[in-house]
């Protein structure tokens, strides 16, 4: 008998997928416990039209990441802070301040842990970090520290 999983199952396959399992299985197990449908030529299709448009939006999200990526490596963003003579920050410049900052300066929303920073920023100056925005799309963000009393 075959099946379209509508959840992972573990030994048969993930989501979304078309398998030829058992007839008992399938009807006692699987469909009785909502993890499965009985794969008709109307389901079939359903599942080819969902598959399709998923494919797209996810094209969609990809396009509108590189977008934002050439925005993020073009604009760099300046963040200001209270600092000593010599150019120490008190403090640092965490991932959560680099955030706000992009939000603030440029209008792009990250998630905090999207952004790697190699070193702590504990001087004025710059620096480059990543941030990750979509599975295949990595943008180098310049970070300026500047002090408050700095134009």
């Amino acid at each position: 008998m075959e099946v379209i999983l509508l959840k992972d199952v573990k030994g048969t396959g993930k989501k979304g997928e078309v398998h030829k399992v058992a007839a008992g299985y399938a009807q006692n197990y699987l469909i009785k416990n909502g993890l499965a449908k009985e794969a008709t030529n109307a389901a079939k299709s359903t599942l080819k039209a969902q598959k399709k448009a998923d494919a797209r939006e996810q094209q969609e999200i990809l396009e509108e990441a590189k977008k934002q990526k050439e925005i993020l490596e073009e604009n760099p963003v300046e963040i200001r802070e209270k600092a000593s003579d010599d150019g120490r920050l008190f403090g640092s410049i965490t991932t959560k301040k680099i955030a706000d900052a992009i939000e603030e300066q440029l209008d792009i929303k990250v998630d905090k842990r999207k952004i790697t920073q190699k070193v702590p920023m504990r001087s004025l100056g710059t620096q480059t970090v990543e941030v990750k925005l979509h599975n295949k799309v990595t943008a180098a963000l310049i970070v300026r520290a500047l002090g408050l009393n700095e134009e």
